[in-house]
C-alpha cells in the first residue's frame, strides 16, 4: 500500500514516518524543500520524496496517481497574518489533487473544536476539515488538544515557564480546562486509524484520561521535576499582555504566542473516548507523558522539535534560496586557523549553540539574544533539538542550518535574528585549517551603520570562538 505523507519535515510527520515504514507501507514524503529533509539512513532507501507547495496548485501534479491513502499534517498558523486564507487554499488544492488519485482514505490531524466560540486558529482548523471532507475519498479527522512530548511546542513552553519562574503572575486563562495527550499516543491513533473502515467519514476527539486546567499542568510539571512553584492568577492581564508575557519568558515567537493565548481561552476537552475503544488504545496520563518526554531528552533521542519549524521564527523561506553565500555588496569577516585533531574540531562545531554555547563571549551572545527578543526576534531560547547531530533546516539558537555535512567538514548557518540585512556564518575545514566566515549583506545605509557598530565585538568574539574550536586540548 502506498501512502502520501504531507508535513514530513514537521513535528508529527517526522515521528510518524518510521512507524509507517515499520508497518510495511510504501511512503511518499511531501516536502517543500528537499534540502530540509534528512530522513534516518535506515529508511532513506524505503521512501520517495517529492517537492510540493500546497499553495501552488501546479506543484501538486507531482503527487503519484497510485497512492492508496494520505495524511494531511499541514498548517500555516504563524507563517502569515492571513493564515486562515492560506490554510483554506492549501486544503482545497490538496483535495483537488487527491481526487485525481486512487486514494481511498485521508487522515487529518486537527484541534478539538467543541466550543461554539473558537479562536481564529481553531476556526481555521475546522474550516480545513470542512474543505477536506468534500473529497471523493473517505476522511478521518483526529482532533487533539495539547500534545505533550519531547520537542513539542506545548511541552517546551510549559518547561520554559516552570523551570525559569519560581513565582508566576499569570493571566486568568490558566483556569481554562484542557485534555492533554502524549505524542506517542497521537502517533498510535494516526497509525492504527489508517485504512480502518470503522474510522471512515468520521471525526474523533483524542486525549489522555486527565482533564486539567493549564495551572494544574504547570504544577504537574513542577512536581515531575521536583520543583516548588507558586502561581498567582490576576484578572488584569489582557490577551496582548499575556502574549507578550509568553513571548518574553518562553522560546515561542510573538505571532505564535498570540495564536496560543487566543486558543488557550477556549476549553479543549474531548466529547468521548470512542476511538480508543475502536482501536484498542489506552492513552497514558499527563504524568506518564511527561516522564516519557524527559526519558527521550535524557537519552538524547529527540526525533523532532517544533522549534525546527519555520513557525518558530515567524519567517518562511527555502533553504535553496540562501545556500549560495553572496559576496557582491557584502561585508565579510573571514578567519583561518590550524587545528590539530580534525575529529575533535568537527565535534566542537557540531556541538555549537544550545547548552554548549558559542565557545567565547557567551555573555555577549546572550545579550545579543535578549536585544533580539526585545525587538520581536527569536532570541537564543530555541537552543537546539539534538546535542550532537545537526541537519539542514534545524533551528540553532537564532540561526537556521542551511547545510551540514560532517564528512565534508562544512556547516552553514543563516541568521534569523532581526537584522537590517541578511547574515551567514560558515565553518569549513580545508586541509588542516578551519575557515570561519561571517557574511553580512546590508540593507541600505542603516545596514552598513549596523555592521560598523558591531565590528569591534566581531573582532573579539569571532577570534576567540575560532581559537577555542581549533585548540588542541580537549574541552
Amino acid at each position: 500500500m502506498k501512502v502520501l505523507l504531507t508535513g514530513a519535515t514537521g513535528y508529527i510527520g517526522k515521528r510518524l514516518l518510521p512507524v509507517l515504514i515499520e508497518a510495511g507501507y510504501e511512503v511518499v514524503c511531501c516536502v517543500r524543500d528537499k534540502r530540509r529533509f534528512s530522513p534516518p539512513p535506515s529508511i532513506s532507501n524505503k521512501i520517495s520524496v517529492i517537492e510540493v507547495d500546497f499553495l501552488k496548485e501546479e506543484s501538486l501534479e507531482k503527487i503519484p496517481a497510485d497512492i492508496n491513502g494520505a495524511y494531511y499534517l499541514i498548517h500555516s498558523m504563524t507563517s502569515s497574518k492571513n493564515y486562515q486564507a492560506l490554510e483554506k487554499i492549501s486544503a482545497i488544492n490538496f483535495r483537488n489533487a487527491l481526487n485525481n488519485t486512487n486514494a481511498e482514505h485521508v487522515i487529518y490531524l486537527s484541534g478539538i473544536v467543541n466550543e461554539t466560540e473558537l479562536s481564529k486558529h481553531l476556526s481555521s482548523r475546522k474550516l480545513v476539515e470542512i474543505e477536506l471532507n468534500k473529497g471523493r475519498y473517505s476522511l478521518t479527522t483526529l482532533r487533539a488538544g495539547i500534545i505533550i512530548g519531547s520537542g513539542s511546542a506545548s511541552f517546551e513552553i510549559i518547561r520554559d515557564l516552570v523551570e525559569k519562574l519560581p513565582i508566576m503572575i499569570t493571566p486568568k486563562w490558566l483556569k481554562t480546562k484542557c485534555q492533554p495527550i502524549g505524542v506517542t499516543d497521537v502517533i498510535a491513533f494516526l497509525h492504527k486509524s489508517l485504512f480502518n473502515p470503522n474510522t471512515y467519514d468520521q471525526n474523533f476527539d483524542i486525549g489522555g484520561p486527565d482533564v486539567l486546567s493549564y495551572k494544574q499542568m504547570l504544577l504537574g510539571f513542577a512536581k515531575c521535576r521536583s520543583l516548588k512553584r507558586t502561581i498567582l492568577i490576576v484578572p488584569v492581564m489582557t490577551p496582548r499582555l499575556s502574549s507578550y508575557w509568553l513571548y518574553f519568558v518562553t522560546s515561542t515567537s510573538y505571532r505564535l504566542a498570540v495564536s496560543l493565548v487566543n486558543s488557550m481561552k477556549v476549553e479543549v476537552v474531548c466529547r468521548d473516548n470512542k476511538l480508543s475503544k475502536i482501536l484498542e488504545i489506552e492513552p497514558g496520563n499527563y504524568q506518564e507523558a511527561l516522564e516519557k518526554a524527559f526519558s527521550k531528552i535524557k537519552n538524547n533521542e529527540i526525533i523532532s522539535s517544533w522549534k525546527d519549524s519555520y513557525t518558530s521564527s515567524g519567517i518562511s523561506f527555502d533553504v535553496s534560496d540562501f545556500i549560495e553565500v553572496p559576496t557582491y555588496g557584502c561585508f565579510i569577516d573571514k578567519r583561518t586557523r590550524r587545528f590539530g585533531d580534525r575529529n575533535l574540531c568537527i565535534r566542537r562545531i557540531w556541538s555549537i549553540g544550545g547548552e554548549t554555547g558559542w565557545y567565547y563571549g557567551n555573555l555577549l551572545w546572550r545579550l545579543r539574544g535578549l536585544l533580539d527578543k526585545m525587538v520581536g526576534g527569536v532570541g537564543l531560547r530555541r537552543g537546539r533539538t539534538n546535542a550532537t547531530s545537526i541537519s539542514a533546516g534545524d533551528s540553532l539558537d537564532f540561526w537556521r542550518v542551511l547545510y551540514a555535512n560532517k564528512n565534508e567538514g562544512r556547516l552553514l548557518l543563516f541568521a534569523e535574528m532581526r537584522l537590517p540585512g541578511e547574515a551567514w556564518l560558515e565553518f569549513k575545514l580545508v586541509g588542516n585549517k578551519l575557515e570561519q566566515t561571517a557574511t553580512f549583506r546590508p540593507l541600505g545605509l542603516f545596514g552598513r551603520l549596523y555592521w560598523y557598530s558591531v565590528l569591534p565585538f566581531h573582532g573579539l568574539i569571532f577570534r576567540g570562538m575560532l581559537k577555542n574550536i581549533t585548540k588542541h586540548k580537549k574541552t
